[in-house]
């Protein structure tokens, strides 16, 4: 049984990461958590001057949360309705990412799946405020599905590593079954001026094909200054249609996710983005 958590907004944005989650686990047998998390709505609210108002409008909120998460599901139903999915709906008065960690710990959740933008859609930055500090802080796989992005089958995959990371059984069996299901190609990237690998990323290098046996895999290697641009001229020059990274102490994309301003992030991704966050799960 896989467990799928999905934040949500109810912007258009989130509605399609829901869309894109159905499809990519249709074959499946999927718990769906779809949550809405608004403690930030009432304490940022400009009316709020008194305990009494604030209670009030905590109440109508909440009401107002279970509506939409209720539409939300009435819509995936028929758009899809699938006998191997489960859905719940969660208004929870919290943070984000607090709500997210404690859901993400509680029900074992496989993988979190969101826009990676929500109401704000600013078509300058690759994330949003809230995206990106999911994919800094939650302690789950992230799937960021780009606005206005159509479903397909991922079969280009893309996966940037310098094979100093030791991987994750748990998060590369996940990585396994969407590329058995769709028969896809896992394309290996590694960006440096040296053609030898160390004894340690000769081992990485190992693990990875011995956890994904099912799948094709191609390993490239290209010099490069500028990794950024490198994998976003990977992305363009061979059709890639999903990218996954990993994030972890000391990794490229640790690099980038913690820049001063989010503005910054020069990973033009129009892309599904599956990061694994390397930490350990249970």
């Amino acid at each position: 049984m896989r467990k799928i958590l999905i934040p949500t907004d109810f912007s258009e944005n989130a509605i399609n990461a829901v869309r894109y989650a159905i499809e990519l686990f249709k074959y499946e047998r999927s718990d769906f958590f779809i949550m809405h998390a608004y403690a930030d709505e009432i304490y940022d609210h400009n009316t709020v001057v008194s305990r009494e108002i604030f209670d009030e409008l905590k109440e109508t909120v909440q009401k107002h949360s279970d509506t939409e998460l209720s539409a939300v599901v009435k819509e995936i139903r028929e758009i899809s309705p699938n006998p191997r999915h489960t859905y719940h709906t969660l208004s929870v008065f919290g943070t984000l990412i607090d709500e997210a960690n404690d859901l993400v710990d509680k029900e074992n959740i496989d993988v979190l799946i969101m826009g990676t933008k929500g109401k704000t859609d600013d078509r300058n930055l690759t994330f949003g405020s809230n995206t990106l500090q999911v994919l800094k802080y939650v302690k789950s796989p992230v799937l960021a599905i780009p606005s206005g992005y159509t479903y397909d089958q991922p079969k280009k995959i893309l996966f940037p590593t310098d094979y100093m990371i030791p991987f994750k059984r748990r998060e590369l069996k996940l990585l396994s079954t969407l590329t058995k299901s769709f028969r896809s190609t896992i394309n290996f990237l590694h960006i440096s001026k040296f053609e030898n690998l160390s004894i340690r990323q000769e081992d990485n290098k190992s693990f990875l094909e011995g956890s994904l046996p099912d799948a094709e895999l191609k390993f490239h290697r290209i010099e490069a200054d500028d990794l950024t641009k490198a994998i976003n001229e990977f992305i363009k020059d061979n059709e890639i249609d999903f990218l996954v990274m990993v994030n972890s102490r000391r990794s490229y994309l640790e690099s980038i996710l913690y820049q001063s301003t989010i503005d910054k992030i020069g990973l033009h991704i129009k892309i599904p983005f599956l990061t694994m966050q390397n930490l350990q799960r249970y």
